[in-house]
């Protein structure tokens, strides 16, 4: 099990409660949707699984092996390298190359040899159909491309797990389907991938396990989500 959370209550920062008594796992391999209006708190549990947002009360919170009710501040860079996280607004170094910016991230994360960085730079490029772009700068790129570039790096320590907050959010939605076929992908090597989003057409072209976040809980609604879809429309 990667995540584990039993009756777990889920609060903004200065104490609001947003979700109650979730109940959530993750194993591996899974490709996991989150999906529910604006507000709803699916950013917020995704935060609390990297670690951004505590979480005070709960029966039981396992991420990685580590009860993060009580997870001490020096124990997260090393969980974190175990994970892959991704945002909708790319947060690539702007002002390095897609080579330069991968390399930061591999030399940050413990990495030293050049030729094993830039043997490890361009295997996940392949992976990603990205390894053309490796000397250009993120402005050179579409949004698409950068969500791959963005892929690329969250994949490059082999995580266990990808967070991905609306990974297609500012795309098109063919590019939008090209980015979550290519997670799906991912999560069938292995690696299991949790991730938000408001495109629910997507869920039957690519069907995973299905929350719900919606008036302060999360339901599992993997068997009937195009009924939820129909909400949304």
């Amino acid at each position: 099990m990667l995540i584990e959370y039993n009756n777990v209550n889920i609060h903004q920062t200065d104490g609001e409660p947003i979700l109650t008594n979730v109940n959530f796992t993750v194993t591996e391999g899974e490709f996991i949707y989150l999906i529910g209006r604006v507000g709803t708190g699916k950013s917020s549990l995704l935060k609390t699984m990297y670690f951004e947002l505590d979480v005070f009360e709960a029966e039981k919170a396992i991420v990685l092996n580590h009860d993060i009710t009580s997870l001490k501040r020096k124990h997260i860079p090393a969980l974190r390298r175990q994970m892959g996280i991704i945002f909708q607004d790319f947060q690539l170094l702007a002002d390095r190359t897609i080579r330069r910016n991968l390399a930061f991230v591999l030399k940050a994360t413990g990495w030293k040899k050049k030729d094993e960085i830039e043997a490890r730079i361009i295997e996940v490029l392949a992976e990603v159909g990205m390894e053309d772009k490796i000397d250009k700068m993120p402005h050179e790129l579409s949004g698409g491309e950068q969500q791959r570039i963005a892929i690329a790096r969250a994949i490059l320590n082999k995580p266990k797990i990808i967070i991905a907050d609306e990974p297609t959010g500012n795309l098109d939605p063919e590019t939008a389907e090209d980015i979550i076929r290519l997670l799906r992908e991912i999560s069938q090597t292995g690696t299991s991938v949790v991730m938000s989003t408001h495109n629910l057409p997507l869920l039957d072209k690519y069907p995973g396990i299905v929350y719900r976040c919606a008036d302060g809980n999360l339901e599992e609604v993997t068997n009937d989500y195009n009924k939820i879809k129909m909400e949304f429309d």
